[in-house]
């Protein structure tokens, strides 16, 4: 299993195995789409990432949401590289990315309870191929397409009749109660936690007062800190995952932020022995 503190793993650190000590990192996240039929030295460097750090994968093409029928071939792929890699967890958006064609984004799911049911019956087929469960995300949105249920309502009811896991991104409560308009503490406390075994933290992009767009080129600000702990107060210490995508700092900046997870961490593994 993972625990502590992990950075999500880009082709640009791919060739700085080095810089990362068995103390920075406690693990790795990469999508599976950019390494899977990968040869040469980008294989050689990710098989010595392998060999010193555990690897967990989070989709980005699966299109749980989607209209498409499963992509059953990717799904065999992605259950191989766990099995080559021994990737200890496997998460995907609660989102669709395809309309006759991949969209390179992540759309929002209607919030209704036929999409609760169609996108259910995905999850258990997904996890059926695979062998195991899978972790949804949370996910931002900027647009709601049709609501019959809340955003909070729609993802407990998919997370329980698809029984599968949660992977909470703090990020994207936050991102989403400022654009919608709620509270994120409430929003949190209302997932259900007893699922929640991994989580996102990332920063993003002020586009306005009122609107935040989730990007993964920034640092993380303090309400989002604070919203990562008081998750650990809600669901105990887990592992947490720090999002870079673009606007890539030197390692040690990035390393900076790592020490905030171990230190909030720390911090909440000490009060709960306390108590």
């Amino acid at each position: 299993m993972i625990q502590g503190a992990g950075l999500g793993l880009r082709r640009d650190f791919s060739s700085q195995v080095d810089a990362f000590g068995s103390r920075d990192v406690d693990f790795f996240e990469l999508a599976p789409e950019n390494w899977i039929g990968v040869g040469g030295r980008f294989k050689k460097q990710l098989q010595a990432f392998a060999e010193r750090f555990p690897i967990t994968l989070h989709g980005l093409s699966l299109d749980i949401g989607g209209t498409a029928p499963l992509n059953e071939p990717l799904l065999h792929d992605i259950k191989d590289f766990i099995n080559e890699y021994q990737c200890p967890l496997y998460s995907e958006h609660l989102t669709y990315c395809s309309d006759h064609g991949q969209l390179y984004d992540l759309m929002p799911i209607p919030f209704t309870e036929e999409a609760v049911h169609y996108v259910a019956e995905r999850v258990r087929r997904t996890q059926d191929i695979l062998g195991r469960r899978i972790a949804l995300e949370n996910a931002s949105y900027y647009a709601v397409t049709a609501q019959e249920l809340t955003e909070l309502e729609f993802i407990n009811a998919v997370i329980d009749e698809a029984d599968c896991d949660l992977l909470l991104d703090v990020n994207n409560i936050y991102v989403n109660s400022i654009n919608h308009s709620y509270d994120p503490y409430e929003f949190l406390a209302g997932l259900p936690g007893h699922k929640a075994h991994y989580i996102h933290v990332a920063g993003h992009f002020n586009e306005a007062d009122d609107l935040k767009v989730d990007t993964h080129g920034a640092d993380v600000i303090d309400p989002v800190w604070q919203l990562l702990k008081q998750a650990y107060k809600e669901f105990g210490v887990l592992p947490t995952l720090l999002e870079r995508d673009f606007n890539i700092p030197p390692i040690p900046e990035l390393l900076n932020e790592i020490k905030v997870i171990r230190a909030l961490q720390q911090q909440c593994s000490v009060g709960s022995e306390a108590v």
